[in-house]
């Protein structure tokens, strides 16, 4: 298996725990929910149940009034401002992990860099200028930007958008992401390599597809793809390169892949 040649990074609960983005949305919905009428607290805090339950699942804006007794015939008129609350929901700051920013640097000064993200594109792009990750992600791609949710991970036509702006074969890239079902999939659809991160909403998730290999941080995901990208030809497994105590990323064995394991 050949080195990979470019590297592409996820960016909610990978770079910085979306948890943070979502808290302060529920309290921008809440907001503008008294405004409306309503009992804004009480929809704060059943937006707040419905994202903690699944931030990807779509409708918690009406669920989250359909738990605080508005009727079902006043949604129409009450859902679409508190959706575009929460979509201008803009942080002044969303703070990364810690050793994001570093762990970026470092990959960036050794290969082609991009981000890959699903989502509407108001949003996301709020995210990453909040986090002030953006000037070391030259190549961004949110995937409703090509044609709207269809294309969202694991749909290639994201990676595929990456691979051509980075002018790097697709399956030459190496994904880095916390969903097995978005990040890892969507490198397997068109052959390419994963590390999956175990952290933010989606830690338990089973580990399928099946990743490359598995951290549990982003630097230790990092670490894994530098070595991986200064591997020989015949050596692209970077745990068979040889290891510094600080290096090492396998700290304790996890359900399904070990931490710090290649498939």
């Amino acid at each position: 298996m050949n080195a990979p040649l470019g590297v592409v990074v996820d960016l909610d609960d990978t770079l910085y725990p979306q948890s943070d983005y979502l808290a302060g949305a529920a309290v921008a919905v809440g907001a503008a929910a008294t405004a409306r009428g309503l009992d804004g607290d009480a929809v704060h805090a059943a937006l707040v149940a419905e994202l903690a339950a699944g931030s990807d699942a779509g409708g918690t804006i009406d669920r989250a009034l359909l738990a605080t007794g508005v009727p079902v015939a006043d949604l129409p008129a009450l859902v679409p401002p508190l959706v575009v609350a929460f979509t201008r929901h803009a942080p002044a700051r969303l703070t990364p992990y810690p050793g994001v920013e570093e762990a970026l640097r470092s990959l960036a000064a050794a290969a082609p860099l991009a981000c890959l993200t699903d989502g509407n594109p108001t949003i996301q792009d709020a995210k990453l200028a909040a986090t002030g990750l953006g000037p070391l992600l030259p190549v961004v791609v949110v995937t409703d930007r090509l044609d709207g949710r269809g294309t969202r991970k694991p749909h290639p036509a994201g990676l595929l958008a990456v691979a051509e702006r980075l002018g790097v074969p697709a399956q030459r890239l190496l994904v880095i992401g916390d969903r097995p079902g978005k990040d890892v999939a969507v490198a397997a659809a068109v052959g390419a390599r994963a590390i999956r991160i175990r952290q933010g909403e989606y830690a338990d998730a089973p580990d399928v597809p099946l990743p490359w290999a598995v951290a549990g941080t982003f630097p230790e995901a990092a670490a894994i793809a530098l070595r991986a990208l200064a591997a020989p030809p015949d050596r692209v497994n970077p745990l068979q390169e040889p290891r510094r105590p600080a290096d090492d990323v396998l700290t304790a064995p996890a359900p399904s892949l070990p931490r710090g394991s290649v498939r």
